[in-house]
């Protein structure tokens, strides 16, 4: 990579996860816009810790079910560091339910954010990220479990992972790699939310290193795709889970 310095947009970056990779890619260098929707605070406090850190960060609203709203979050990013380098697609919701239980209002909203919120950053992304670029979209390891109740989000997940092999093809001659993280059982609000702690220590003890993940492990797994040292690896999915299967 060359010297100039490199910015990422993280979406949904105010919490959880979203937050580990923006504090770590600003602690990498890169220059970071913290994404959120509803929680201005919590956008405001990662930036807060950034710069505290001596990092770079904005925050920026934008709903990413909007084309517009995408489109003006990165003509954002673009005036205020001067290009776009790394794209972090980990906004998201999730309701579970059972296939028989689901509900056409909980379907949409996931669908909206998840999924078309998804293509819509990474058609902004392939038509304006720089040469050189990273795109690391956030699946779920239950594609592969498939534990009962997350029907709708892990199709969704799915229907990412294949999107992300195919935009790697698509990105030929720019040396903008695509690639997924797919977090295992990770103990974020958004995973905790409406378990049990009988069935959260449950999915603890599945996988072989015996816990739960952290919003860090999924972060450095993301800094390694969108760093030097994760070039030559492109359209995978990399599933940060402990060893579940």
């Amino acid at each position: 990579m060359d010297d100039r310095i490199r910015s990422a947009i993280v979406t949904g970056g105010s919490r959880g996860i979203g937050a580990a990779i923006a504090e770590r890619l600003a602690r990498d260098g890169l220059c970071v816009t913290v994404n959120y929707v509803g929680n201005q605070q919590a956008a405001e406090d990662t930036v807060a810790r950034i710069e505290a850190a001596g990092g770079r960060a904005i925050a920026v609203k934008a709903d990413v079910s909007d084309p517009a709203e995408v489109k003006a979050l990165f003509d954002r990013t673009e005036a205020e560091f001067g290009g776009i380098d790394v794209l972090v697609n980990n906004a998201g919701i999730m309701t579970l339910q059972t296939i028989a239980e689901t509900d056409p209002d909980s379907v949409d909203a996931m669908i909206g954010i998840n999924f078309k919120g998804c293509i819509n950053t990474m058609r902004e992304a392939a038509n304006r990220m720089r040469d050189g670029g990273r795109i690391v979209n956030l699946s779920t390891s239950v594609v592969g479990t498939r534990f009962e109740r997350y029907g709708v989000y892990a199709a969704i997940k799915a229907g990412i992972e294949t999107m992300t092999g195919i935009l790697s093809k698509e990105m030929r001659g720019r040396q903008i790699t695509v690639n997924a993280v797919a977090p295992g059982p990770t103990e974020t609000e958004l995973f905790l939310k409406g378990k049990s702690e009988e069935f959260i220590q449950k999915l603890a003890m599945a996988s072989p290193l015996e816990r739960l993940g952290q919003p860090e492990d999924i972060a450095n797994a993301v800094a390694f795709l969108v760093g030097d040292e994760g070039k030559w690896i492109n359209g995978q999915t990399l599933r940060a889970n402990g060893g579940l299967v």
